[in-house]
Parts: C-alpha cells; structure tokens; sequence
C-alpha cells in the first residue's frame, strides 16, 4: 500500500535523463541545458529536487569535462550546507565522484569549501541602501564548519596532490585584517584544523597565520594600546559617577550597570589590538592541544611543532622591527619543557655569534637572548650561568681581537652585535642578580666577580656609552652595591661628551647620528592583551618591587641623555602600580634624547644615583 500510494521518484522536470542532455549540448541542442541551468540555480529548489539531481550528476560524471565549467559553477553554489543531512551526505558524495573522475575542477571545488570558512554575511536592505551588514551568527555556523573539514577530506582523500592546490587558495582568501574580529577568528581557526588532516601544509599555513598576526602587531604599538585603554578607563569612570549620580536609589538598575562592565572589561580599546588579543588566545590554544595528548605532553608531537614555529621565527619574527605580542609563541612553547627552552636559547646564540649572519639579525638575537633570560620564569638559574658564562667569554673574546688597532672605538655599524650582547648580559643581571647570589652570597660574589665586568665596561669599546640608559644605569647601581665594577666615571665622562653615536659613513667617513639601533626594543616586554596574557602571566617574571633599603640608597640620579623637565617617580622614591603589578624596570621605547611614558610592569627610566 505504502509503494502504491508513494509518488514516483523524479529524474527531470521535462522528460529525458541528465546524460540525456548533456549528450543533446554536446550536440549544439542548448534548450533543454539552459532549463537545467535554471532550475539549479532556482533559491526555492527544494531538498528532495536537490538530492535527485546530484544522484543523477553522480552517475554522469564523466561527462562534466572542461566545456561544462559553467555548469559545475552552478552546481558548487547549490547552498548545499544549510539543507538536510541528507542533502548533505549526496553533495559530498558528488564532490567525490566529481574530483577523482575530472581533477579539472580540483580548484573550482577547493575554492567553494574554502569560501565556507567563514561566517556568511547578513546584509539588510532598505530603499537599495545597505543599512546593515554583519557575520551570521547561527548556530548551526559550529557544524557547517566541521561539514566544510569533511568536504575537504574527502576531496583530499580522492585527489592526492590537494595540499599543493589548496595553499593558494587559502592564501588568497584569508579576510583583510579590517575584517571584523569574528570572520578572522573563524579563518584563522579554520586553517588550524587544516593542518591537523593534512600536516603537510602545517609549516606553510603557521607561515601564513603568523605573517597576518605580525601585520597586526606592528599596526598596534605598545603605546597606542595603553593610550587607548587609559582612555577607555577614563571614560568608564566618568561614565560609572554619573550613572551613580543618577541611579542612587535604584539598586537593580546598578547590579545591571556593574555586570555590563564586568563583561567588556576584557576587551581590548584598541581594535587591532583587540582582534590579535582573540587571534593570539587560538594560537596559544592550538599550540596547547598539538602538544598535549589526554592531557600530558607528547614529546615527539611537541618537538615536530617546535620545529616548524622556531622556522617561522627566523623567516618572520627576527627580520621585523618592533611586534610586541607575536613572538611569544616562542615563549609559550618553551614553557613546556626545559630543553625547548635550552635549544631556543642555542638556536639564537648561533645567530649571534655566526659573523656570516647580517648584524642586524645578530643584534636582534641578542635582545631575543638577554629578554628571554630575564623574563622566562621556567628558565634555571644554572641556565642562566651557563648563557652568562657563553656570552662573556665571547664578549672577552671580542675585546681581545678588537680593543686594539683601527676599529678600536665607539662605533655601533662596527660592533652591533658586541653592543648587543652587552646589553643582554647587563639586562639579564638586572632581573637574575638576586637569584644569582641567593643561598650562598659569598659564592654567587664569587661567580659574578669571575665574570670580570670591570674589563667589559673599561674596553675602548664603551658599551656603557651605546646600551640603552635605563639598562646602563640600573647595572651601574648593582655592579656598585656588590663592588663588582664602579661604572660612574665612564657614565659621567660620556655624559660630559654626549655626542651622537657615531657610525661609519659611506666612502670610510665618519659620521654622526643620533639614532641608536639598540634602542629598538626587549622581545617580551610586559605582554598587553587581556585574554592571551593569561597564558603568558603564569610563565612570566615581572620586574619586582626595589626594597625600602633600595630605594633609600637612591637619592641623587645620574642622568643621561634626558630632558631636563622630566619628572620620574623613581626619582621621588616612589614605586609606580600598575594593575597590582609594581616595578621599575627598562622598556623598549625609549631613546638617548627622550623617555617615554612608562608601561605596565616596565616603567620608564630609572637613574642610579651618583654616590657621594
């Protein structure tokens, strides 16, 4: 009864079979392929209509050869995703049949799924104006997704070369970093899962996600992000007395105005700052989930992807100037386990000390080294010995070759990387001096003493006239406290001088300039973005607050290079607090002629005064 009562199955709407018609357009008879190409393009063709014609184009692909390219167009816009499972299951199943039977439409079919890796965009129209045009936010976004992931396995696991026609296309569809925040999550997220079913494009797509996250970083300096959030607290508050000033009696009304705050308050101001703060969070994420299985780390999984991220650095994160958050992949990584953290500290000290490498790369590993040391928590103190005992003795060694003869003067184009090292050697005393003495004074004077920095610092060299002043001064007030070194004289002398840094000129002149390159910036300064730093904050070593005795010493600063109406707490004895975190420590941005405003955790220079 069921059978007799149940409608026949429909092929086509007007007579005769799909190979029926494609034989007829081969043929030159082109009415009946334009109605096809008219019902499929129908927006109200219905799911059993669907189903029927992809049976039928299934057992037809052999006909869909290169002229027919306009009709599989039609056929890989069918808004296949939001119909029935069962709409689904036929789609994929011709996507299979179609890509092993006519490899040329591999691209075609890899640019629908990729297209799908992000939200679909909702646009409102009124009067022809587009009032409104935002991300799709259904719920069903989640399980298109993995739908778009089983498409592309099943077109890889029929076409073996998928990967190499698939990176292209990711490429040039990654949105613009104008897009909003939503559409880049999914993408980014998107491409991550790519890499875990097709590992071979892993190294390309991290290429790919890190070179975009850099693009952010650089457009959203460390200072922009804090102006902007110091000014979005401002407004807060004045925002917040005046809702209280209003709302005195109206408790219901308040409870709902403090959990509105509450729930922005993780929010980047800035709105690049923002985006790469949500980007940054599904990296560490990933980095996380490769690495971990059931919840130990895999040492093997964690090496291979150590691998890939410590290429991407070097091709990426060494050559640019000044990205402040990006890096910290690297940090994250080596916080698994001490050796990722040793080979990284290895892998940056041949860069350092290989002179085939540029000087600029060179001095750039030596700020990676020296900030890595300071701020990386996990890191031993025996670790930081062994890179201090490395790092001088090639700074002596250097002294021997170079203290003597034509090059022996101040001069950064010469001696970067030597200036660089310096300074990763003072930095790295100015955050471990404590550690480095602790237990047993007399032995940790002992080792510091062996380290013989009177040399360092009284070479024809100078190194105390090119590092940066903040880090000069706070290694001046340490090397005097323990009496390793009495760093004054040459501070005042090259104060008296205070001429610009000098550089060779082209044609073996001299010339001068007043800009420094080791001014540029400490790798992992104090990381900014709300979300991702709660990944980074476990692992990561503040500046601490100076003791009573400290500051008590302080009294009279030595300045250098610095204006005259600069005002400095550490001048008034006082401890700048920043979100509970309180320090004086050197930062990035700051220069011989100007000191900048201070930043969370890392505040502005400090001047060790000149004793009496």
């Amino acid at each position: 009864d069921e059978f007799i009562s149940s409608p026949p199955r429909k092929t086509v709407r007007f007579g005769g079979t799909l190979t029926d018609i494609l034989l007829k357009y081969k043929k030159g008879e082109t009415t009946d392929f334009e109605l096809l190409k008219h019902q499929l393009s129908d927006p109200d063709i219905k799911d059993a209509q669907i189903i029927s014609w992809l049976h039928e184009f299934r057992a037809s692909v052999v006909y869909l050869t290169k002229e027919l390219d306009q009709l599989v167009s039609i056929l890989l816009r069918l808004p296949w995703l939001k119909r029935s499972r069962e709409v689904v299951e036929e789609y994929l199943g011709f996507l299979g049949n179609l890509v092993s039977a006519q490899t040329v439409h591999l691209r075609p079919c890899l640019r629908m799924i990729v297209s799908q890796f992000v939200p679909p965009r909702i646009t409102i129209r009124e009067d022809d104006v587009d009032i409104s045009d935002s991300d799709d936010d259904d719920e069903n976004v989640s399980e298109n997704f993995n739908t778009c992931h089983r498409a592309l396995q099943t077109v890889a696991r029929y076409v073996p070369s998928t990967p190499q026609f698939l990176m292209p296309i990711l490429v040039e569809n990654f949105p613009f970093i104008n897009k909003s925040e939503r559409t880049l999550e999914c993408y980014v997220h998107n491409l991550l899962r790519v890499t875990v079913y097709l590992p071979t494009l892993r190294l390309q797509i991290l290429e790919l996600i890190i070179e975009k996250l850099l693009k952010l970083d650089v457009s959203a300096p460390q200072q922009d992000i804090e102006d902007a959030e110091e000014a979005a607290n401002n407004f807060d508050s004045e925002e917040k007395s005046t809702e209280e000033g209003l709302f005195d009696m109206e408790e219901d009304e308040e409870r709902k105005g403090n959990k509105v705050v509450s729930s922005s308050s993780e929010r980047m101001a800035h709105p690049l700052a923002e985006c790469l703060d949500i980007l940054m969070t599904i990296l560490f994420s990933y980095i996380k989930d490769v690495c971990h299985v059931d919840g130990k780390l895999d040492i093997n999984r964690t090496k291979d992807l150590y691998r890939d991220l410590v290429s991407v650095f070097d091709k990426l994160i060494l050559p640019t100037h000044a990205s402040c958050h990006v890096q910290y992949f690297m940090f994250y990584i080596c916080s698994f386990k001490l050796g990722l953290a040793e080979a990284f500290l290895d892998h940056l000290w041949k860069k350092l000390h290989d002179p085939n490498n540029p000087s600029v790369i060179r001095q750039t590993a030596g700020s990676y080294i020296g900030s890595f040391l300071a701020r990386a928590k996990f890191i031993p103190v025996v670790t930081v010995k062994a890179c201090l005992d490395l790092l001088v003795n090639w700074m002596h060694k250097y002294i021997d070759n170079q203290d003597t003869g034509a090059n022996a003067y101040c001069d950064v184009a010469l001696h970067g990387p030597f200036y660089s090292t310096c300074q990763a050697v003072f930095y790295t005393l100015i955050f471990r001096h404590k550690q480095l003495l602790d237990g047993n004074l007399r032995k940790g004077l002992s080792y510091l003493q062996s380290l013989n920095f009177e040399r360092i610092v009284m070479c024809q060299l100078n190194p105390l006239k090119i590092c940066i002043p903040s880090v000069v001064n706070l290694f001046a007030g340490i090397t005097r406290k323990y009496q390793l070194v009495f760093c004054y004289t040459i501070i005042e002398r090259n104060n008296r001088q205070f001429i610009p840094v000098v550089r060779s000129g082209t044609g073996g002149d001299l010339v001068q300039t007043c800009t420094n390159p080791l001014d540029s910036f400490f790798p992992f300064d104090p990381y900014l973005l709300k979300r991702s730093k709660k990944t980074i904050d476990p692992f990561y070593q503040f500046w601490e607050e100076l003791s009573v005795e400290d500051l008590e010493n302080l009294k009279k600063p030595v300045k250098k290079g610095a204006s005259e109406d600069e005002d400095d707490d550490f001048l008034k004895g006082e401890t700048p607090q920043n979100d509970g975190v309180v320090g004086i420590a050197p930062n990035s941005y700051e220069s011989n002629t100007r000191s900048p405003v201070s930043s969370i955790g890392s505040p502005a220079d400090c001047y060790v005064p000149y004793p009496q």
